[in-house]
């Protein structure tokens, strides 16, 4: 009987297999959240082998995807909208579009995703990953919607695999809630920091240089931004040549929205300067003396994890997700929610510390980071739950 050797196809069929894991639908609301906060993900679920199917609305960024290995599929989405048969809509588009792809993971993120996306998800027996990156601060008040948004929260994540949280307060909240089932949840340390990216960088003594404090966020109300302006006013009492600048989008479809002409009326006035948008933001926090976020909630924000990695001094808000990122006195200074008076204090003190202080701020910070805060935390999480599905 004549032998055939198949040893080669053998092992390449074998090698394929290993190669090919399964197709994983991440979706975000926007392409930019996918190429700014999920890209390390993206490239460690493809080296990992994962087909990736990045969803979201079509906009500028999403020809970038491709440089990450995964395909992009547009889905349109009315992000801030709450009305019902435009919601109704977008669960059967999902339903399309995963009936279609057919993976065998869908990770969520957002609100919209992660209600209508995880519920059409569970109708076709998809194992699904949430992640709940921050609530914002309308979540915690009381209105009919808010309770809608509740019951959609707990329908949703009653049957996902796994719930991945930014911060302790936001966990406990949607466990005392009822909105998931304590054993299926985690913490990740935020959307982490690629630390070989955003290096440390000591300040500089920079003569006959005002001090430079420096905003970088999506320009919400509920960011603070009108605290920011007002204790801008404040400090320029005292010390008239500090500079404030604000880095990051106007008028997104938010209802919470800094208008551009608000922006104009405040640089006109001579408060602020708004440096406009930029996708690589690392220039403008080594350019910094202090990055400030008076924030009155979030999951645990990427820009001040961003700053403290390359050492900068922190001024943010004592609030749910911002405290997480600084050591009250020791990386940076809590201040309290909505008080514009007290944010002013606590830029004014961090003006007249020695440069040799903010310096061991931004040390201190930057080792915070490299414990808590590491991307390759939260790939490996990922990773871990996504192989145990």
């Amino acid at each position: 009987m004549e032998c055939v050797d198949v040893s080669g196809v053998v092992g390449e069929t074998v090698s394929k297999l290993k190669l090919r894991k399964g197709k994983i639908v991440i979706a975000l609301n926007t392409a930019w959240n996918l190429v700014n906060f999920r890209a390390g993900l993206i490239r460690a679920l493809v080296a990992e082998g994962y087909e990736v199917v990045a969803v979201a609305p079509n906009d500028e960024y999403a020809p970038r995807l491709a440089e990450l290995g995964c395909r992009f599929v547009a889905l349109p989405m009315d992000n801030m909208g709450t009305h019902p048969g435009r919601d109704l809509l977008l669960f059967f588009r999902f339903l399309s579009l995963l009936r279609h792809e057919r993976p065998d993971v869908f990770l969520g993120y957002t609100v919209k995703p992660n209600v209508y996306g995880t519920l059409a998800a569970h109708v076709l027996g998809i194992s699904v990953v949430n992640n709940i990156a921050g609530l914002g601060a309308v979540f915690i008040r009381d209105s009919w919607l808010i309770r809608l948004l509740q019951l959609l929260y707990k329908a949703a994540l009653s049957r996902s695999r796994h719930v991945f949280f930014q911060n302790n307060e936001d966990m406990r909240l949607f466990v005392e809630q009822g909105l998931v089932i304590a054993d299926k949840i985690s913490r990740l340390p935020g959307s982490g920091v690629d630390l070989s990216a955003f290096y440390y960088s000591p300040l500089q003594l920079m003569e006959k240089r005002p001090f430079h404090f420096l905003l970088v966020a999506r320009l919400l109300w509920d960011k603070g931004v009108g605290e920011y302006v007002e204790a801008a006013r404040i400090v320029h009492r005292i010390y008239p040549t500090a500079k404030f600048q604000l880095l990051g989008f106007l008028d997104v479809k938010n209802p919470t929205s800094v208008s551009s002409a608000q922006m104009s009326a405040w640089e006109a006035e001579g408060v602020v300067e708004y440096l406009g948008v930029a996708d690589d933001v690392k220039p403008d926090l080594v350019a910094t003396d202090c990055v400030v976020l008076p924030s009155y909630r979030e999951g645990v924000p990427r820009s001040l994890l961003e700053a403290a990695a390359i050492g900068r001094p922190i001024v943010t808000t004592d609030a749910v997700g911002c405290r997480d990122a600084v050591d009250d006195g020791v990386s940076g200074l809590l201040c309290k929610v909505g008080d514009a008076v007290d944010l002013a204090e606590k830029l004014i003190r961090m003006i007249e510390m020695s440069l040799e202080d903010r310096i061991q701020m931004g040390l201190r910070g930057r080792g915070k980071v490299e414990r808590e805060f590491d991307e390759q935390l939260v790939i490996r999480s990922y990773l871990e739950v996504i192989s145990g599905l």
